[in-house]
């Protein structure tokens, strides 16, 4: 019995020892998760820290709103085209002025022709900033972008027109109370000048006639001269327009009119001719009736079609359906050129005895490379002084240029004027320096200070009010001689 309870006492203890020693069993993992902890910290830190960080960043580049991204992307580039401002000005604005031109092909392909034309005309200020020298390489480049914009305007509004019903190519010549008035001004006040102006279209309405004749137009056309500029090669507007059809400048390049420091071509009675051909041409197919396009071809093509658009029908029977909401010289134009014609066609009625025209022009044309005074020119040539000015008026300084061109001299001087024209002492016109008005200054006193005049100065800039200038103002300055 002693004998089995020991046993048994044995048994419990052995069990118990057996059962510590499986209760212990899992304290040798604790070491290496204590070595674990004990680790130097650097060693753990990258995963931990830096990682999340660069996400973080990357995180943050994606989440910018697509207005603040898109602000910061034109402040970018207005700072980028301020700087090629600064180092190339001319460059710079002829490829803004093609930027903002392509801008506008993309608003006609849209079909917003009010954006499209708003852009065009924003393009052509561009250019008209752009001054450059006469050997500059990029003036090909800014004549030909200035080109390309004028034709994009004519094709844009001959997409967009409402054509006056048409009257085929006769000119209507409506004797009503506006055109009489203009007449009895012919008869009184105007009459002298009327009669002279008649006898100055001698010297070139027979060739004005035949080339109206082959382009199909009207030949009543070749007097419009007479209440543009009175048949003078040289005249000029108030409004800056020039020669016997009143170009103005942007027009003037528009229709292949070279204007450079030696030539206006606007005074070319025969290339001024061809140009008006084209353009009356053009005016007459956008809208369909002479006398609508007559009073275009005075204010502008826009102006007009801006008057018919506020119509509150789509179409115009005539002419004197806009008449009265024209500008006041562009709807005396219409009457003033129908009165002219009726005066010609039979001067009798209207009380007139019309003087003998000219004799048309008669010149020889020859090639030269060479610039010299017209007067140095004349005297070797035996010639009166005006005589190669009046055959030549486009001459802004009277002087051929340093260029090749065709002059006009008398006939049977041709020859002799090839023979001598390269001994002829070269003539170089000065260049215009730049002055930049400060506080308190007057034209007159930027004169004194060049040596030169005030109507200089001012034709020189285009000026209107010769007592208005402003601070900063950039003033070129005529050189002397």
């Amino acid at each position: 019995m002693q004998t089995t309870t020991k046993g048994r006492i044995l048994i419990c203890a052995l069990l118990a020892v057996f059962l510590w020693g499986c209760s212990s069993g899992p304290k040798p993992t604790q070491t290496p998760q204590k070595t674990v902890l004990e680790q130097p910290a650097p060693q753990s830190t990258p995963p931990q820290t830096t990682q999340p960080q660069e996400n973080r960043a990357a995180e943050a580049k994606t989440i910018i709103p697509p207005e603040e991204k898109k602000a910061v992307e034109e402040e970018t580039a207005l700072q980028q085209k301020a700087a090629n401002l600064e180092k190339d000005e001319p460059s710079a604005l002829l490829e803004e002025a093609l930027m903002v031109y392509q801008e506008a092909k993309l608003a006609w392909e849209r079909g917003d022709m009010n954006a499209a034309l708003k852009a065009l005309d924003d393009a052509y200020k561009i250019i008209l900033k752009v001054d450059l020298p006469a050997d500059s390489p990029l003036l090909q480049e800014k004549n030909d972008l200035r080109l390309l914009i004028a034709q994009r305007i004519l094709e844009i509004n001959a997409s967009g027109r409402n054509p006056i019903k048409g009257n085929g190519k006769s000119i209507p010549l409506v004797e009503n109370e506006f055109v009489r008035r203009e007449i009895e001004l012919f008869k009184g006040s105007e009459r002298k000048t009327f009669e002279a102006a008649y006898q100055r279209a001698g010297l070139y309405k027979d060739w004005i006639q035949e080339e109206l004749r082959k382009a199909g137009l009207p030949e009543e056309l070749c007097w419009l001269p007479v209440i543009e500029s009175w048949y003078q090669a040289r005249a000029l507007s108030r409004a800056r327009a020039m020669g016997m059809w009143q170009f103005m400048r942007s027009t003037g390049y528009r229709y292949g009119l070279t204007q450079d420091r030696f030539v206006d071509e606007r005074m070319d009675p025969y290339k001024a001719t061809q140009a008006a051909i084209k353009y009356l041409d053009e005016l007459h197919s956008f809208f369909g009736d002479w006398t609508t396009a007559l009073a275009a071809y005075n204010c502008g093509e826009m102006r007009v079609q801006n008057v018919i658009n506020t119509q509150k029908v789509n179409y115009l029977d005539n002419f004197w359906d806009l008449f009265r909401r024209l500008p006041y010289e562009t709807a005396r134009f219409v009457p003033r050129f129908i009165g002219t014609v009726l005066i010609i066609k039979n001067p009798e009625k209207y009380g007139f005895t019309l003087p003998t025209p000219y004799p048309p022009l008669k010149f020889e044309t020859i090639t030269i490379n060479h610039p010299t005074k017209l007067a140095t020119l004349s005297v070797a040539l035996g010639l009166e002084s005006s005589e190669l000015s009046y055959l030549n008026p486009e001459l802004r300084q009277d002087s051929t240029p340093d260029h090749e061109y065709s002059l006009r001299v008398p006939v049977g001087y041709g020859e002799k004027t090839l023979q001598i024209i390269s001994s002829l002492p070269k003539f170089v016109p000065a260049e215009p320096s730049v002055h930049v008005v400060r506080a308190g200054e007057t034209l007159s006193q930027i004169a004194a200070k060049y040596r030169t005049s005030v109507q200089a100065i001012v034709k020189l800039n285009g000026i209107k009010n010769p007592y208005l200038i402003r601070i900063g103002q950039r003033l070129r300055i005529p050189g002397r001689g």
